[in-house]
């Protein structure tokens, strides 16, 4: 009987000590499970957030959260230099600028036009205006965002474009302080001038006369916005609301203010100011005129900006 009984006693703790390592394994298997079931979340996650849902005015767009192959078929070239975003092709007005041609070096230069271009350059982000062609086209090639010119003020498009590129904490802080330093230079320039003194910005183009209102590049956002200095008030009439005005060299007179900023494209024919009635104008004869390239001095981007106010201190100031 005791045999039986050491027997049974012995049978009976081996299956107790099976079940243990089954129970043990089943609960390894699950953990190794759990953390395989977590890991492959965590790789998910990762995945999902290389990308993020930018609201444009036309809705929402899946955006890369780091971009590094933009290309930028309007004027914004310059505010993505400043935010220090990688392009691989841009319009070619942007090509065109002097002071550019350093940071876009080997950057090509393509229009919406050129689907064939864009493909191949392999663009993980595309940027362009409410206005450009084949806007859908390009949505298939990668995410493409659009912004209506001056639907916001040019420092805003500039937070804009920070948000976009997942930059916008550097975009505030840049533009807070351009504000800051624009404003103060306003205010030295106004001493100096007089508080009431008005400034134009004209240009030749295309065989007409432009003058412009206070958000159309040139210098304008800054003289205008920023510096707080005044137009006169044929071009706030005429030009204030719509950006800019065509006008003949005859009236030119009229338009023309205390100081005149003259982008000037060196290769338009720009004769009228060899006219009298151009060299008879009191700004002329008092040597209040700066004249600027125009290539240069086109747009409203950070990079731009800074070569204008640093322009617009020498020119008024004489430093």
């Amino acid at each position: 009987m005791k045999k039986i009984q050491m027997t049974l006693f012995i049978l009976l703790a081996l299956l107790l000590s099976a079940c243990a390592n089954n129970a043990e394994q089943a609960e390894g298997e699950t953990k190794e499970n759990e953390q395989k079931t977590k890991s492959e979340e965590t790789t998910n996650e990762e995945e999902e957030t290389d990308t993020f849902t930018y609201q444009s005015e036309n809705g929402p767009v899946e955006v890369p959260k780091n971009p590094e192959r933009v290309i930028v078929l309007s004027s914004f070239a310059g505010n993505l230099m400043n935010l220090d975003v990688n392009m691989v092709g841009v319009d070619s007005w942007s090509k065109m600028n002097p002071r550019f041609e350093d940071e876009l070096e080997g950057i090509e230069a393509v229009s919406a036009d050129n689907l064939e271009k864009i493909i191949e350059l392999n663009p993980d982000l595309i940027i362009g205006l409410s206005n450009t062609k084949n806007v859908e086209k390009l949505k298939e090639i990668a995410p493409t965002v659009t912004y209506t010119y001056g639907k916001v003020d040019y420092l805003q498009q500039h937070i804009e474009i920070g948000k976009l590129v997942n930059k916008e904490e550097e975009a505030r802080t840049w533009v807070e302080d351009f504000k800051k330093r624009a404003q103060a230079l306003g205010e030295k320039v106004k001493e100096k001038i007089g508080e009431n003194t008005t400034v134009s910005v004209i240009e030749k183009f295309d065989k007409q006369i432009y003058v412009f209102g206070d958000n159309w590049g040139r210098g304008t956002e800054i003289l205008y916005q920023e510096m707080g200095l005044k137009m006169p008030e044929k071009v706030k009439e005429m030009a204030l609301e719509p950006g800019y005005y065509a006008i003949s060299p005859e009236v030119l007179p009229e338009f023309a203010g205390d100081y005149m900023v003259i982008s000037k494209n060196q290769d338009a024919d720009n004769s009228y100011q060899e006219t009298k009635t151009y060299q008879n104008i009191p700004a002329v004869k008092n040597g209040n005129v700066f004249e600027v390239n125009a290539k240069a001095f086109y747009f409203n981007g950070p990079n731009t900006l800074e070569y204008q106010l640093d322009y617009f201190e020498k020119a008024f100031l004489g430093k």
